[in-house]
Formats: structure tokens, sequence, C-alpha cells
């Protein structure tokens, strides 16, 4: 499998284990940095480029790593047609590919040991999307949302957009 990966200083030592460890288990890994440690890098540029890598590259599955993967995982997202997931323990890494065919895992480098990550790791690339339709079509609402800023024209029960429900109280 291709995977692109990224780091801020947080992350760094880590993510270049991790790109040994994923290369040794027959994955195609390429690094989008940081490719040297600066304590004062930023971690945008890193988690865009690999949303960018992963969008471009159909298939392909993205890792961000930072101290706690909370801004890893927002900056990811705002690549169109990144589904990055924050991910902390095994069912999380397992729903966010089952369910929300999420191409990119988030993680916290300070929050978890090596080993944990590795398995939340693991578990993410292994788990395909389920493909249900319920999953899908709430997969396509948000990409409708991404191009087009509305949900207008959505298709299915018009009581699944929010304006429907809303309510002035």
């Amino acid at each position: 499998m291709r995977i692109h990966i990224g780091t801020d200083h947080a992350g760094f030592e880590l993510k270049n284990r991790l790109v040994e460890q994923l290369q040794a288990k027959g994955h195609e890994v390429t690094d989008h940095g940081a490719h040297t440690y600066d304590a004062l890098d930023d971690y945008p540029p890193f988690c865009t480029a690999v949303g960018e890598a992963v969008v471009a590259e159909p298939g392909a599955l993205g890792i961000v790593i930072g101290g706690s993967g909370n801004g890893e995982q927002i900056a990811a997202n705002k690549v169109a047609g990144v589904r990055a997931a924050l991910v902390w323990n095994e069912d999380t890494a397992r729903l966010a590919r089952e369910h929300n065919d999420a191409n990119v895992i988030s993680v916290g480098a300070r929050q978890h040991s090596e080993e944990e990550l590795e398995q939340l790791i693991d578990v993410f690339l292994a788990e395909p999307f389920s493909g249900a339709e319920r999953h899908q079509r709430r997969i396509d609402l948000m990409a409708r949302y991404e191009r087009t800023g509305g949900y207008e024209d959505a298709g299915g029960p018009e009581e699944n957009t929010p304006a429907a429900g809303a309510t002035t109280d």
C-alpha cells in the first residue's frame, strides 16, 4: 500500500522509525517531512502535503503525527477530499476506516507509547471501508458541502439537513 506520512518536531523521531517499520511490512512510504528536527517548525505544511498526496493518489492513505494529533488533523482536513480522523484507540482507528472511509490517520506522539501508535496505525491501514449505504450517503453529504457550501439537492430525506429541523428557541 502507498502511504504518505508527515509530522512536526513532536513526532519527528517516531516518524522516522515508523517509516522503516512500514517499509519492512511491505508498504511504499513517502515522507513529506519534517526532514530535520526543528523545535520551532510549523506542522500545517507537512500535514497539507500529506493530504494533497493522498487525494492525488486514490487508494493511498496518510499518517500525520503531532504532540496531540489535534492540529495535524485540522490541517490535513483543510485539503478538499481529505477525511482525516484523530485516533486514540483501536475502535476509533477501525471505525474511522469502516464507517467514514477516512484516508488520513492523525495520532498524538505524546499521548501513546510507540508500540500503541504502531498498533493504531496497523489497525487503521488494515481496515477496509464497509461501503454500507448509510455511511456512503454521509460521506457524500460531507463531500457536497465541501464542494458547494451546502446540502441542497443532496437527495435523500429532507429532514437530514440542518435547516429542516432548526428551531428559533
